[in-house]
């Protein structure tokens, strides 16, 4: 059965949206449309991504990242996954921002991911692993 996550929204997209919808406000305000128009249509595909943004792990030993109606899905084979690391952004003292999983895959490609259940996640990366490797072997 393939296992399906959810992606986390973070603060910062929260306050980005947040900015831009003023902004359009603003645009609106002074009688600049098509600007106030781009801003809105910016802002409708953001939430669009963000919403729909699912990475899916499936018993054919794939990792497929869906990052919504308007984007291509990336293919990840299980494979070719060197390793997932944690990995922070935006260090302020002792205290980190946010975080996120970055896959290490051969050819030194990587895609960053922000699953809501970053353990749940590597776990079953890894069981998957261990189940392509015992059937090479």
């Amino acid at each position: 059965m393939n296992r399906i996550f959810h992606t986390r929204i973070t603060w910062y997209k929260y306050l980005f949206l947040i900015l831009l919808g003023l902004l359009a406000f603003y645009l609106l305000w002074i009688k600049s449309i098509i600007p106030a128009a781009f801003c809105m249509l910016l802002i409708v595909f953001l939430i669009e991504r963000f919403i729909h943004t699912t990475y899916t792990v499936t018993n054919q030993g794939e990792v497929i990242v869906y990052k919504g109606r308007f984007s291509k899905s990336k293919t990840i084979l299980i494979k070719d996954i060197i390793s997932v690391d944690k990995r922070y952004i935006m260090k302020i003292g002792s205290f980190y921002a946010t975080s996120y999983l970055l896959i290490w895959c051969i050819n030194d490609k990587y895609i960053p991911v922000w699953p809501v259940k970053e353990r749940e996640f590597i776990d079953i990366i890894e069981k998957q692993q261990q189940k392509t490797v015992q059937t090479t072997h």
